[in-house]
């Protein structure tokens, strides 16, 4: 009795081109950072390498993105903690979902890890296709 509650976050990556998730409190959209798909030696990467990751968050747009979604995200935990809230579901969306969302997203995570929140951290749509094959 009296413990706290366990403060869940669950945090993942999307491409728009695979259809808007359903079941979320928020939504970052992270199209208008610098694509790597359309650097050769990155395009079939991921956002879970190195270059990829550097190649987005090291931009002047990617340092600026994270100083903003950092601060909102310890925010959103404070508050939503505060309402009495258990679950708080954020995703990261870019085109396909596998470069920028995914390397945003992967860095949010590791800020998180200094906060009193579990942890589910997935990335939906980093598999698929880069182009969407007849059905």
């Amino acid at each position: 009795m009296g413990s706290q509650k366990q403060f869940n976050v669950v945090l993942f990556s999307f491409g728009f081109k695979y259809g808007t998730p359903v079941d979320v409190n928020y939504l970052m959209d992270m199209r208008f950072l610098p694509n790597p798909y359309w650097v050769e030696e990155l395009k079939e990467k991921t956002g879970k390498e190195a270059e990829v990751a550097d190649y987005v968050l090291l931009s002047k747009q990617g340092k600026a993105t994270l100083t903003h979604l950092h601060s909102l995200v310890d925010f959103l935990v404070e508050q939503n903690m505060a309402a009495g809230k258990t679950i708080l579901r954020i995703g990261v969306g870019c085109t396909g979902g596998r470069h920028r969302s995914v390397a945003v997203t992967e860095k949010i995570a590791k800020h998180l890890h200094a906060q009193p929140v579990t942890l589910s951290l997935f990335h939906r749509d980093i598999d698929k296709d880069s182009i969407l094959q007849d059905a």
